[in-house]
């Protein structure tokens, strides 16, 4: 094989209550990145898509994902890879995260399968670090293992895949930019202990939710104390779009990741659909350009498709 064809997915973090040790991949949206096996060595960089990211390798999520892959592989020629942006980078559903488990996984199949789970995540957390300065897995793992995981520790990675729920998801971004350094730097370093004791109990239920597929419980549990009560003032429309999404049926939900897009939990699509459209609302009330995804929680992650598939989308 000298050509491998990806779609690697968007993927929510947090989930409330979970924060930077759960997430889940997405259906919707994904990026594209087609990878080949080249005589000359080293890694090329081909952007087919209307964001402004480095085509040097060096600084590029995905190129330096696939220089490690090459040195660990030890494969004497080279890799170009195209890649077909569809997530926006800052949107807060792991643009940089689809880009850096994308390479992976498509280098792993390319150089011969020669990478395990742990290895690929290993992989993609380098992308990680130079997209964040941080090796954090909490989009990425769910990239590599799909549906839901649970980050137990990092030192060493210790990943639980949960059982994904049967939910729908709506997600809205708001065309605005929140800079993950900034949105952790308004948290405080220490949490009073009542709030820890309320969050601890909402994520071992938030778990459980998912082990007994039961929707109430989990939409009850995405309660956050840590983290959401400090960054929701950076996203406007936060607390009507929650009240909106709730008035359509919406189990519970809130910002994906360090925002500004926003996710909501439905048991239908037509629920699903109609917490778009209150969202929609909002925004447009407000005048701020946004775009809505109504998905579902990708099992799968990272998916191979036959190369008969390229080039459709």
């Amino acid at each position: 094989m000298d050509t491998v064809f990806v779609q690697a997915p968007g993927s929510v973090s947090n989930l409330g209550s979970g924060f930077d040790v759960l997430g889940f991949a997405l259906n919707e949206p994904f990026d594209e990145l087609e990878l080949r096996s080249t005589l000359q060595p080293g890694v090329r960089i081909i952007n087919e898509h209307e964001y402004d990211l480095p085509d040097n390798p060096e600084k590029n999520v995905s190129g330096v994902v696939l220089l490690e892959a090459l040195r660990r592989s030890g494969y004497s020629g080279g890799l170009e890879l195209t890649v077909r942006k569809r997530i926006k980078p800052g949107s807060g559903i792991g643009s940089s995260a689809a880009s850096a488990a994308g390479a992976a996984v498509a280098a792993g199949v390319l150089l011969g399968n020669i990478f395990s789970k742990p290895e690929l995540l290993d992989l993609a957390m380098e992308g990680e670090f130079l997209a964040s300065g941080a090796r954090h897995a909490d989009n990425v793992a769910p990239c590599i293992y799909g549906g839901v995981t649970l980050i137990r520790s990092m030192e060493p990675p210790d990943i639980i895949p949960l059982p994904p729920a049967d939910l729908f998801v709506t997600i809205v971004h708001p065309q605005i930019e929140i800079q993950t350094a900034y949105a952790r730097s308004i948290m405080p370093q220490e949490v009073p202990l009542k709030h820890a004791i309320r969050q601890w109990g909402n994520l071992g239920a938030l778990v459980a939710g998912f082990y007994r597929n039961d929707p109430a419980l989990i939409g009850r549990s995405m309660e956050d104390r840590v983290a959401e009560p400090y960054r929701k003032a950076l996203i406007p429309g936060f607390d009507a779009i929650g009240a909106a999404s709730r008035a359509a049926g919406a189990l519970g939900g809130g910002i994906s990741g360090s925002g500004p897009s926003l996710f909501q939990f439905s048991t239908t699509f037509a629920t699903a659909t109609a917490v778009a459209k209150a969202m929609n609302r909002i925004y447009t009330e407000l005048g701020i350009a946004h775009h809505t995804y109504v998905t579902a929680i990708n099992r799968e992650g990272v998916r191979v498709l036959p190369l008969a598939q390229t080039r459709k989308s």
